[in-house]
């Protein structure tokens, strides 16, 4: 199982100094969280895609490239692409680029982002965000698996004899996740696919991600990809961990109450017991995470969110250490001994993508079984 942690990029003042981090200063801390990830034996790191503040995570590409320079085998991914707002033939070749650069060390998230004023900057509606989604992520498929494209779309202006450079690494596309909160297409896309899905599980309650999660995994079978425990999920999660849940508290209360998303809303108490925030030991944050398997079945990938909100560089590097010294060995343990044998352990990554060869259902631009006729094979 693959742990890790993600970032949203953001600038927020430190509530207990009122300093600001300057836009330099935030992508060098950002930097420095994903090498002590690497350092204490997490596998992935992920950078989110933003285009307005209070975010500088605007071009995750080139932030990762830099940061697989200086990493040998953490997994790079973001949290999220944007597939509604980026246009799919940059996709294409900026990821493929990142491939080679990584040696292959790299996935994907797409994500349609909820924030409205960012559409029309990208001449897009974001009242079409699904259908951009669904037109957007087919046309990636075509540009990564054909090595010419003709194709006329809604969305954007049609492709004659087009090839998408550099070709993905190998001839093997990245694994993709896509990543929802509450859209039920996106789940269907993702199980039509045969791809990941990730859902971010850090504001609603579990008994809603467990429900996302339950669509995807029948639609994944029914599509014809494998059993629906046999589904590639990812989940998101958020800690701050200390000594005691007593010290946690009393440090992560000023952030939290006033962190971009959530601040100035419910109590952390509040807000701790209706979604998977864990403020407290790092037992408490073992515990609730092995809950989450018990709501949505054995899974792949958990990521965690612990460096926004105004948190100081040297708090968050600590977290990282403890999440990475004194949790995630135990959540290893754990989630593996309760794994059945058929279910995979790990994502796909591009070694195993590789391995399965050039006629892996990978490789099809449309891979579902049964779709034409609606049932499953």
């Amino acid at each position: 199982m693959q742990f890790g942690i993600f970032s949203v990029g953001d600038i927020t003042p430190d509530p207990t100094t009122g300093r600001v981090p300057t836009d330099g200063e935030r992508i060098a801390a950002m930097t420095s969280y994903a090498l002590k990830s690497e350092e204490v034996g997490l596998d992935v790191f992920a950078s989110g895609q933003h285009h307005n503040p209070p975010f500088i995570s605007s071009a995750p590409t080139t932030h990762l490239a830099y940061i697989a320079a200086q990493t040998e085998r953490l997994q790079l991914s973001t949290a999220t692409t944007l597939i509604t707002t980026t246009d799919p033939v940059r996709i294409a070749e900026d990821y493929a680029f990142l491939q080679h650069l990584s040696g292959g060390r790299v996935d994907l998230m797409m994500g349609r982002g909820n924030t409205g004023p960012v559409y029309p900057w990208f001449g897009k509606d974001i009242r079409q965000g699904v259908p951009l989604a669904i037109e957007n992520y087919h046309l990636l498929r075509r540009l990564w698996r054909e090595e010419v494209v003709d194709w006329q779309g809604k969305f954007r202006t049609p492709l004659q004899g087009f090839t998408a450079t550099p070709r993905p690494l190998e001839g093997t596309p990245p694994f993709v996740w896509h990543g929802s909160i509450r859209s039920t297409e996106i789940a269907e896309q993702a199980a039509y696919y045969g791809d990941g899905f990730f859902h971010n599980n850090i504001f609603w309650n579990i008994e809603h991600t467990a429900q996302m999660v339950g669509l995807y995994r029948r639609r994944f079978e029914h599509y014809g990809h494998g059993s629906a425990d046999q589904a590639v999920v990812g989940l998101g999660g958020q800690a701050f961990i200390a000594g005691s849940e007593a010290e946690a508290k009393r440090t992560f209360r000023p952030y939290f109450d006033v962190a971009p998303v959530y601040g100035h809303g419910p109590s952390l108490e509040e807000f701790s017991r209706m979604t998977p925030l864990t403020v407290g030991t790092p037992e408490m944050v073992i515990e609730r995470t092995l809950g989450f398997a018990d709501a949505v079945g054995d899974y792949q990938r958990q990521l965690f969110l612990i460096d926004h909100a105004g948190l100081p560089q040297d708090v968050v590097l600590e977290q990282i250490e403890i999440l990475g010294r004194e949790v995630v060995p135990v959540l290893r343990r754990e989630f593996e001994a309760r794994r059945p044998a058929h279910v995979p352990s790990d994502p796909p990554t591009h070694a195993s993508l590789v391995a399965q060869g050039p006629d892996a259902r990978h490789h099809l631009v449309a891979p579902a079984r049964g779709a034409a006729v609606g049932a499953s094979a």
